[in-house]
């Protein structure tokens, strides 16, 4: 009987171990004109965490001015019934040579145009915004120090995004002052380089940059993993240029050579995705495949527990088919 019983709890500990975490999920949405088709309100409707992360507007500074870029519109069709989360991108160069007295103004205009959009369009939004900035060393101090007075002055919860050279520099990057943090697992490296790696996400270089992840002093991490995918084009140069959400099913064209599954070289002179390409122009595409996430997924189990996935990005092109529970 002891034997049976000591077998039983080893099958059961075996068991506990191997089960896999089951993360709930959500999208961002970085569309200037909320909209959604069939498609993405199905994908919505699936979605197991209560808040669309959704973009609304850039902010970047101009001739000596901050701009807000890009504000967002909104279409009847689109009608969300998760909490709406702003988020608002920031250009590092907005922080360069700011003084005290501008970086007051700028979380007050941000605070203040956050509250106009969500009152013009009537949007149910969270008690919280989230700052994306790609900061650096020698703008850490004024961006942490825009992080709390935009916490002052809207009275939400201030987050932000973290990027992988922020995880692993983070003596020299600074630890922001937020009490949670959304872990961006991907642009792992420049799509405008000469380079076989895949740019949006190279598992080897995001573990590389992520070894010390658990270490991270922030304890509250969600994670971004991405589902877009984009085709590289080169001109005869060697120049680049980016065509966003182009995938492979969009390289079927008899003008078209193959050259590998994921990249094709131009046979005619022609407008092609809206650009006039040469002969000898090559398209690269570049995606994400579901193993490909599957194997971040299992490595950061391993480091941080208990987190969400926020998906970039919600479109329609890339949740359709797709396999989101990891």
């Amino acid at each position: 009987m002891m034997k049976i019983l000591r077998s039983l709890c080893i099958m059961l500990l075996i068991f506990s171990c191997s089960k896999k975490e089951e993360h709930a999920y959500t999208f961002y949405y970085w569309k200037t004109r909320l909209t959604l088709n069939p498609e993405e309100k199905k994908a919505l409707r699936k979605v197991t965490v209560p808040y669309l992360y959704t973009r609304f507007f850039d902010v970047d500074k101009t001739a000596e001015k901050f701009q807000p870029v890009g504000v967002i519109t909104k279409d009847k069709s689109f009608e969300a019934h998760q909490k709406i989360v702003p988020v608002v991108f920031i250009t590092n160069r907005t922080f360069l040579y700011i003084t005290k007295e501008e970086i007051t103004f700028l979380a007050q205009n941000i605070s203040a145009l956050i509250q106009k959009k969500a009152a013009d369009y009537h949007l149910n939004i969270a008690k919280e915004i989230q700052i994306d900035c790609d900061w650096t060393s020698g703008t850490r101090d004024d961006y942490f120090m825009f992080l709390k007075e935009l916490k002052r002055i809207s009275g939400k919860n201030i987050t932000c995004t973290l990027r992988l050279h922020q995880v692993r520099d983070k003596a020299e990057t600074g630890i922001p002052p937020v009490e949670k943090v959304y872990l961006m697992c991907y642009s792992t490296s420049s799509p405008l380089e000469n380079s076989d790696k895949n740019s949006i996400l190279d598992v080897s270089i995001l573990k590389s940059y992520l070894g010390n992840i658990d270490q991270y002093p922030i304890q509250k991490i969600e994670v971004a993993l991405p589902i877009y995918s984009w085709g590289i084009v080169t001109n005869y140069l060697g120049k680049h240029k980016l065509i966003n959400a182009l995938s492979e099913k969009d390289l079927q064209n008899p003008d078209f050579k193959k050259i590998s599954d994921h990249e094709i070289e131009i046979l005619k002179d022609g407008f092609y995705f809206g650009n006039y390409m040469n002969k000898g122009f090559r398209i690269k595409i570049e995606s994400i495949s579901d193993s490909q996430l599957s194997e971040v997924v299992d490595f950061l189990d391993k480091k941080i527990s208990h987190y969400p996935i926020i998906y970039y990005q919600l479109d329609s092109k890339f949740v359709k088919n797709r396999n989101l529970d990891f």
